[in-house]
């Protein structure tokens, strides 16, 4: 099968790419930074290509003889960028990309969104149709994005799922880089009580719900969120992460109003003095939003569960991390 990934050259777009070679597809690999895909240029199946989905004169022709296309790329981490920007490539970006993959014959198209779009789950666990109301521009863009892109199903019936990762954990994950670091470190700390719930889903796994949301035949325009087999506290989770290191559980415990003080001022101090600071209201997010979720739309109408548990997953990240001397 021929497959195309847009966003290949980032943590899940280039675990997606080494899977799918995997498997044996020809893949066509596209990012603005490919730099962590060269370690597989010298595979006859991969074609990496560096640019921008929304560029038309580039990109179209790449489209010609793609049976799928596993869209991951969107604006996300972008600092110092106007709001209107988020929205300008996921919302405007994503639905003119469907149009055209559509009209050069690409038959199943598979849309990374994102649980962001939830916002803070109030009585988790949620589901696909639960109550959305997302506060960051990121996470406002992408809902916006997946409407824009379901109206256009809507119109055409074009074949296209939509895939709502939870929080994707594994090697090469920047996220899961820094909590090993200030976990071994001792300065990872609490906001509240640390019983915020997280739903990881190992890196391994998630590749096996894109590559089966790409086989099987659904409704057009469905959504399903993908998630490991559980939720848990961030207490728990920083407890894993900890008895890999062999080192002493975190137990410091800030104040959210504390906080929550110290990104604003952070934050200011950025813009006057240009500097990256290192915790932001957007960072905190991670801290003290609930995210947990029930995956059983996925189960039920994919047949795709998670096999990975947190231990093991967190485990297998770890001895990268060690081998590699990231740690």
């Amino acid at each position: 099968m021929r497959t195309l990934i847009t966003g290949a050259g980032g943590f899940i777009g280039s675990h997606l790419v080494e899977d799918q070679l995997r498997r044996g597809h020809e893949v066509t690999a596209l990012d603005l930074h490919t730099e962590v895909l060269k370690p597989l240029m010298g595979n006859p199946q991969l074609r990496v290509v560096e640019g921008d989905f929304t560029d038309r004169a580039k990109i179209d022709p790449l489209l010609e003889g793609q049976e799928v296309c596993f869209h991951l790329a969107s604006a996300h981490l972008e600092k110092d960028v106007d709001e209107s920007y988020f929205f300008r490539v996921n919302v405007q970006g994503a639905r003119d990309f469907v149009e055209r993959c559509q009209k050069a014959g690409v038959r199943r198209f598979v849309h990374c969104s994102s649980v962001g779009i939830y916002g803070d789950i109030k009585n988790p666990p949620a589901d696909e149709n639960s109550q959305m109301h997302p506060d960051l521009p990121y996470e406002k863009s992408k809902l916006a994005g997946e409407k824009a892109i379901l109206e256009y199903v809507r119109e055409t019936g074009y074949n296209l799922v939509i895939v709502r990762p939870a929080w994707v954990y594994g090697p090469r994950c920047p996220r899961t880089e820094r909590l090993f670091r200030t976990i071994k470190k001792g300065r990872f700390f609490f906001v509240g009580d640390g019983k915020t719930l997280r739903h990881p889903i190992f890196i391994d796994d998630m590749n096996e719900g894109f590559a089966i949301a790409a086989e099987k035949e659904t409704v057009p325009g469905d959504a399903f969120i993908m998630g490991g087999p559980r939720a848990v506290t961030l207490r728990e989770l920083a407890d894993e992460i900890a008895r890999c290191e062999s080192v002493k559980s975190p137990s410091l415990k800030l104040p959210h109003a504390l906080v929550m003080s110290g990104c604003i001022l952070l934050e200011g101090g950025a813009k006057i003095f240009k500097f990256k600071p290192p915790f932001t209201r957007r960072s905190m997010k991670f801290y003290t939003g609930n995210n947990a979720f029930t995956i059983e739309k996925a189960a039920r109408d994919l047949g795709f569960r998670a096999k990975t548990e947190l231990a093991d997953g967190l485990g297998k990240t770890y001895q990268y991390l060690i081998q590699n001397n990231r740690i």
